[in-house]
């Protein structure tokens, strides 16, 4: 069968563009559904779903958006009317994919609708701002597309039609590939980074795969933690095994390579059992294009290739991730009860860490695990083991509290 695209757009100002675009899908053999999420003006051919619509679905009128006299207001009444609208109409199986166009407004509104569509509908923005700083990782979904916008300011033009062209393809031809989720088998998330820094991985999937379980592994390099985390929220996991937490360091540092705001909170949120490691949690990792904070000035940084530059953080950071580990456990798992257990390796927390190598510090692995030590608490968990993150004890030691807890009904059988 045809697969249908929802188009949204403001139609009373980017009619060509959207036109354009629901031409190329049909022409294409898909089939098209338009919702228009204009303010002001109004379209020159009626819309599948009109602004009225839109506003609606928030509880709303384009009257009350107009009377904003407030263009940012009026456009977030549309975005909460277009995200429940653009929901309610997936659940009815009216449209298999999306594609969104728009400047700063229009994105703003775009990154709304996408988060709110679950893993596997295909989502396609084509945004002037594609891939731009001012995008923070929190307003991401887990598979997101994007395309720049070339020329797409103002008007129908050959060089636009680039992109449009591109972004209309790609979005009929994900909704006739994709192969969504199926939940046939109860998945656990996990995080990590490449095998030469941690390597629990490869021990501990192989060991969960002959228990019946899926293993998800998230790169933990801020756009990995974002969908583990926006998963996470969704309760797409049975439990996750959050071994690498470098994403928490550098938010707190202020680096732009973390995953948001919300790093360690949602999995807690939505009932689901955590087991936790400080992976990597020595390390502060900038982007390489970045300016070094006066703060860190002073230390040397290794440039793991053009994109990222790491360097260690200090005694006094590493207590403050140890502090914050415990703050952000206790205040997801408040209101849902689920447990959460932190695992200590006392002799090293990633690969680069161990004697000889250029991060072993054992003075700041001690401040940083006595800290911890103090800061977790009843209800949280900890244990402690005489063993690297990347020893098979440490495997051993994780499979045996997931056992338990599998024993116990805390995690669902496979």
């Amino acid at each position: 069968m045809a697969k249908t695209i929802l188009i949204v757009g403001t139609f009373d100002t980017k009619n060509d563009e959207l036109q354009y675009v629901k031409s190329v899908i049909t022409d294409q053999g898909g089939k098209a559904l338009t919702m228009d999420v204009s303010v002001l003006g109004d379209p020159e051919l009626p819309t599948d779903h009109s602004k009225h619509d839109v506003a609606s679905a928030a509880s709303s009128s384009i009257d009350a958006a107009i009377a904003c006299e407030d263009e940012n207001k009026a456009m977030q009444i549309m975005a909460q009317g277009s995200s429940i609208l653009a929901l309610r109409l997936y659940k009815e199986n009216q449209f298999d994919g999306v594609i969104i166009l728009g400047g700063t407004m229009g994105t703003d509104l775009a990154l709304d609708v996408c988060q709110v569509l679950p893993l596997g509908v295909p989502k396609y923005i084509v945004s002037t701002v594609s891939f731009s700083p001012l995008i923070p990782a929190e307003r991401l979904s887990p598979d997101i597309q994007m395309i720049l916008w070339a020329g797409g300011l103002y008007g129908l033009n050959s060089v636009c039609k680039a992109s449009l062209s591109q972004a209309a393809g790609a979005v009929l031809g994900a909704a006739n590939a994709v192969e969504k989720p199926t939940g046939s088998k109860p998945v656990i998330g996990m995080t990590s980074l490449g095998s030469s820094c941690l390597r629990y991985m490869k021990l501990l999937k192989p060991a969960l795969d002959a228990r019946g379980y899926e293993t998800a592994i998230f790169h933990a390099t801020g756009m990995g933690g974002m969908a583990f985390e926006k998963i996470a929220s969704q309760g797409g996991f049975v439990c996750v095994m959050d071994f690498a937490l470098p994403e928490l360091g550098n938010l707190l540092a202020g680096s732009v390579v973390n995953a948001g705001s919300d790093r360690l909170l949602n999995a807690g949120r939505a009932g689901i059992p955590q087991l936790v490691a400080p992976g990597c949690l020595d390390l502060i990792d900038f982007a390489g294009w970045q300016d070094i904070p006066d703060q860190y000035r002073d230390r040397p940084f290794h440039a793991h290739n053009r994109l990222i530059k790491s360097s260690a953080l200090n005694h006094e950071e590493r207590r403050e991730s140890a502090r914050e580990i415990g703050k952000r456990l206790l205040q997801s798992t408040a209101e849902s009860k689920s447990p959460a257990h932190v695992i200590l390796p006392a002799t090293g927390i990633e690969e680069w860490d161990k004697p000889g190598e250029p991060a072993h510090d054992p003075d700041a692995l001690a401040a940083f695990s006595d800290e911890l030590r103090n800061t977790i608490k009843a209800p949280l968990q900890l244990t402690e083991i005489n063993a690297h993150i990347n020893d098979q004890a440490f495997a051993d030691k994780a499979l045996e509290i997931f056992d338990q807890w599998v024993a116990d009904g805390v995690v669902p059988r496979a």
